[in-house]
């Protein structure tokens, strides 16, 4: 990754209609003059590079900067094609905004001891600074719930005249469900690893050639990120919620809302597994069924249980354990597989009900959906 010396770097060349058997005239490092000048004195490589980019007489890098970081935090951009701010994109749905958070985000900090303005916050690159001025803004922090009137106002909400509601993205679902059930690793770095998966879809799709081998121990539950990726045979409760195939630079996704999300999040194996590592948790909080299922809302949910959720929860549970009873072989297998045996004294009819309210809280609304 380190620069070559001066000698050693390659001459380039125009090619000529495109012909790399016919070399034109030399070219040499530079900036489109459309945009800023190339600031004075700065070497021609990776380092003067950087030094025009973040130059405060730029006006690009920071307006794509706080537009992605909007994105992300606010489900659309101010400029809505955040992949492309040239003729071919949008225009912003509010210039002044953009305007104002790019300045502040590339203003260099006041000097230590100095009044803070709200209004000109002066972040000087600061990511964390940008992140935390935008959740703690209006917008941001006011209810997605929508009325009559502003539906018809704003149906887009490109006004931003509620807060946020959009499902999370496909690597965060199967995270969030191994981190809610316990089960997550946080074991950072290493090779790739493979999770569960339906049975037999490498077979059908490269003629018994190829193999998913199971990861175990750990590895079964690393992030989304280090999941092997096939770009023939994409993971597919990834690929189900819209995880790009990444045989393209993918920075916009495009979200869907199919019936196989939900066949995802309440039949893959690794939501059933996480299921039942939920109900085994639930099972050994102390306490009555009532409680623990108000501990398993307000887990899930991040914020307090409603009662008429806990009767719901509740009347599920006596109805699923009353019917397992009678079907011991039914519930050993709901509650032990994939995750493994049962404690000794967890009876299977009591660890299937678990399994089955675990299934139910993971696929709330409020937990797969940001709002």
């Amino acid at each position: 990754m380190r620069e070559l010396s001066g000698k050693e770097q390659r001459v380039t060349h125009l090619l000529n209609k495109g012909n790399f058997l016919d070399p034109g005239e030399e070219v040499s490092p530079g900036t489109p003059v459309a945009f800023n000048a190339f600031p004075a004195g700065a070497p021609h490589n990776r380092l003067g590079l950087a030094a025009w980019l973040t130059a405060s007489d730029n006006p690009l890098t920071a307006r794509v900067a706080v537009n992605r970081f909007w994105a992300q935090l606010m489900g659309q951009a101010i400029v809505q094609t955040e992949e492309d701010f040239g003729t071919q994109g949008t225009l912003p749905e509010n210039q002044p905004l953009l305007d104002w958070l790019a300045v502040s985000f590339q203003s260099p900090k006041p000097a230590a001891g100095s009044p803070i303005d709200p209004l000109n916050p002066q972040l000087c690159w600061d990511f964390k600074g940008l992140i935390k001025l935008i959740a703690n803004s209006a917008a941001y922090r006011q209810s997605s719930a929508v009325s009559p009137e502003l539906l018809r106002q704003d149906p887009l909400n490109k006004l931003y005249s509620r807060a946020p509601r959009r499902r999370l993205d496909a690597e965060t679902v199967r995270d969030q469900a191994l981190a809610l059930s316990g089960l997550l690793s946080r074991k950072l770095g290493g090779p790739s690893v493979y999770p569960l998966q339906p049975d037999g879809l490498w077979r059908a799709a490269f003629n018994g050639e190829r193999s998913w081998s199971t990861s175990t121990g750990e590895d079964r539950y690393r992030r989304g990120i280090y999941t092997f990726w096939r770009r023939t045979v994409p993971y597919p409760s990834m690929a189900t919620f819209d995880a790009p195939s990444r045989e393209t630079c993918t920075l916009r996704r495009q979200p869907t809302n199919t019936p196989l999300q939900a066949f995802v999040t309440l039949n893959d194996p690794v939501f059933v597994e996480a299921a039942q590592a939920l109900g085994r948790r639930l099972a050994r909080e102390p306490g009555t069924v009532e409680e623990r299922i108000r501990r398993g809302l307000e887990l899930v949910l991040a914020r307090p249980a409603r009662p008429e959720q806990i009767a719901a929860l509740t009347k599920l549970y006596t109805e699923e354990l009353a019917a397992y009873q009678n079907r011991p072989d039914d519930a050993t297998r709901l509650a032990a597989e994939p995750l493994g045996p049962l404690e000794p004294g967890f009876a299977p009819a009591e660890a299937a009900a678990w399994t089955t309210l675990g299934n139910v809280l993971l696929n709330l609304d409020g937990v797969l959906t940001k709002g």
